[in-house]
């Protein structure tokens, strides 16, 4: 089934406080009858290097992942082979991108995909971000301080051709890229409903500008950013306070020139929208709330970021949160390439399962001709015949698949809200430069952002000030898509005026607020004695307390879960609650080699809260497992088997031999 939703034209032209609303919230309840991933198998990214792709080979490579336990593909299209070898000489034939004998095998791999019950994807474009060889220099993107310089995309299909990425502030450009690139896919969405996926943010962000944006800049702030623009990141004032507001205005930019158009023109293609959120200079929740299915990442994020990503599919009533999964398991860019243990995936996998994630997409399985599997992917683990996954890929599959279909059921519990600090991370600009990494600087992007140890018990979901503010109190309770909460949690140094306006209307009627430290505001131009008042309001309301401790009334979802993560799902029946393998806890990238072995059995006894009483459960942990629990109405107790038994891993501490640092 597929649902087209044919938009109005929206106006190109920008201008402060008048962005295009685009209204797509009401799209989501018409792709939600169509269960989108009711298939909760894995996916995986299928990358198609610039070469002459043959029938033979779609359909040997698609037999190969319907066999081993795969529900779906997503199709991404990056650079000839002999780029790896910085061959810029030598041209690798193939069907020209967007070319009608390009279209033919993408409309037959899409077809083929159908007929062996297989879903397909397709990403936007030529790798990351979007662009190619036909994007103008006007519609590139664009350094304010450099009028000079473009942003080029260099290892496209199109290799060793150099295009330009489109400006992904201006929607003009967007929609010129756009028309060509969906007019060539639109054959491949006949039959079963597809997505259009768009990767992390992969575009220059430093001094990101676009025609007209300094004068809105202005026009919203009542001072020239090129007065500061010299020093925009550095950590003194009064650049922090500009870097708020500049960061403030780039989000809405960000979001009503790009993600907006990027899911408007999925539904008019017939598509729905997959999106990665992730690195965007922008507010991520209001950014994941635009897509259809908001997608998350791992390891190169750690997997409490998808607590992001969930929070806002839950604030949107969306019952699926992708992953794209297991990208440089043991370090940039391909250490232990073939050799992955499938121990080692299992800790990834339960850690975002346990973060908010529902759907795995692996990352990945590289085109081979057919018969072959001596083609692979520098960036991930090896999908093929021949690496050492392959074994025990589709019991592993297994095993994904049903922790995937159990974490769908129902909706995610909420009852504490904690307010994510944007506002802060905007502010403090560029991380340390012990923890910048090639493709990451800044705050901005809430690596650094993580829910409150003392609420662990709680299980909280973030909430961010779009949202606060669309949520309806009733009856005690905050509603927000298909979460509600009974509290809110504040831990913020910085908090924009509009946001803590509505946490002081909300207090006033009676909402319990936890206010961890009085809140400053940020800017440079201060609204001074409405800010005072408000906090003087909040200070005043005896609902609104400094400690956690104070909120006695509240009580936690389950206590003694210190030592592992955990997701919990409320349905009609009750609760499903998953339980990661303590191993799973604190991940960080990369992994260790072997970081998995283990040979302990670990038993916590905890206490869950439901309908009024405290049920005791001991939660045993065997080596490599994790747990599926249900309870019911009548609050009895049950375990799914989610038993999967990897191959005992090999441990050997990560030895880096200078491998070559091939480029983003």
């Amino acid at each position: 089934m597929k649902t087209i939703i044919v938009f109005s034209v929206l106006i190109a032209a920008l201008s402060l406080g008048t962005f295009c609303q685009t209204n797509i919230n009401s799209i989501h309840i018409d792709l939600e009858k169509t269960r989108l991933y009711s298939d909760s198998r894995p996916w995986t990214r299928w990358w198609w290097f610039a070469s002459v792709i043959e029938k033979p080979a779609i359909v040997d490579n698609l037999k190969w992942m319907k066999d081993n336990g795969f529900g779906g593909v997503e199709i991404a299209w990056v650079y000839p082979l002999n780029r790896m070898k910085k061959d810029t000489i030598h041209y690798t034939p193939r069907q020209e991108w967007l070319s009608p004998e390009w279209t033919a095998m993408v409309a037959y791999a899409k077809h083929s995909a159908d007929s062996l019950g297989l879903g397909c994807d397709f990403t936007f474009g030529s790798l990351w971000p979007f662009g190619d060889i036909r994007v103008p220099f006007s519609e590139a993107t664009m350094n304010r301080n450099d009028p000079k310089w473009r942003q080029e995309i260099t290892g496209s299909w199109d290799y060793p051709k150099k295009g330009y990425v489109i400006d992904h502030l201006n929607r003009k450009a967007f929609f010129n890229y756009a028309q060509r690139t969906g007019d060539a896919l639109k054959p491949a969405f006949k039959g079963g409903l597809s997505g259009l996926f768009c990767d992390s943010w992969e575009v220059e962000t430093k001094f990101l500008s676009t025609p007209g944006f300094d004068a809105n800049f202005t026009k919203n702030y009542g001072y020239t950013l090129a007065d500061y623009s010299d020093s925009l990141y550095s950590p003194n004032e009064p650049y922090r306070q500009v870097r708020y507001d500049y960061m403030k205005l780039l989000s809405s930019y960000v979001i009503e020139e790009f993600y907006k158009p990027f899911t408007q023109k999925s539904h008019e293609l017939g598509a729905y929208s997959r999106v990665q959120c992730a690195g965007a200079p922008c507010d991520i929740i209001s950014a994941c709330a635009t897509t259809d299915i908001p997608e998350t990442e791992a390891l190169l994020y750690e997997p409490s970021y998808s607590n992001i990503v969930a929070s806002a599919a839950g604030l949107t009533g969306k019952k699926v949160v992708t992953s794209e999964t297991f990208t440089c398991l043991y370090g940039w860019p391909r250490n232990h390439h073939g050799e992955e243990q499938t121990a080692d995936l299992k800790l990834v996998a339960d850690a975002i399962f346990a973060n908010g994630t529902n759907q795995i997409i692996w990352h990945g399985k590289p085109f081979n001709p057919a018969g072959v599997d001596s083609v692979k992917f520098y960036a991930s683990v090896h999908l093929g015949k021949s690496g050492a996954l392959a074994p025990e890929i589709p019991a592993f599959n297994n095993y994904l698949e049903k922790v995937s279909s159990a974490m769908k059921k129902g909706v995610t519990y909420s009852d504490v809200a904690v307010y994510l600090p944007v506002e802060d991370s905007w502010i403090a600009g560029e991380l340390p430069v012990e923890k910048q990494m090639i493709w990451a600087w800044g705050y901005y992007e809430q690596r650094e952002t993580y829910l409150p140890a003392e609420l662990k018990a709680w299980r909280p979901l973030w909430i961010n000030g779009e949202f606060l503010k669309k949520a309806i109190l009733k009856k005690g309770r905050l509603y927000a898509g298909d979460l509600s909460f009974s509290s809110l949690y504040i831990d913020a140094k910085y908090m924009d005026i509009e946001s803590l306006r509505r946490v002081a209307e909300l207090a006033g009627q009676g909402f319990p607020v936890c206010l961890k430290q009085i809140p400053l505001e940020p800017g440079l131009h201060k609204s001074k004695s409405e800010y005072k008042l408000l906090v003087g309001k909040l200070s005043n309301f005896g609902n609104v307390k400094s400690s956690w401790n104070q909120m006695t009334k509240i009580a936690p979802l389950i206590t003694g879960t210190e030592k592992f993560d955990y997701w919990c799902r409320s349905t009609d029946e009750g609760l499903t609650f998953f339980f990661a393998n303590p191993k799973s806890t604190h991940l960080t990238f990369p992994l260790e080699y072997g970081q998995s072995l283990n040979d302990r059995t670990e038993i916590y006894p905890v206490q869950i809260f439901h309908k009024g009483s405290r049920i005791p459960v001991s939660l045993i942990f065997k080596p490599y497992q994790s747990l599926l629990l249900k309870i019911n109405k009548l609050n009895r107790i049950s375990f799914i088997d989610v038993t999967f038994e990897p191959k005992i891993p090999v441990y050997n501490p990560r030895i880096r031999k200078g491998k070559e640092p091939w480029e983003v």
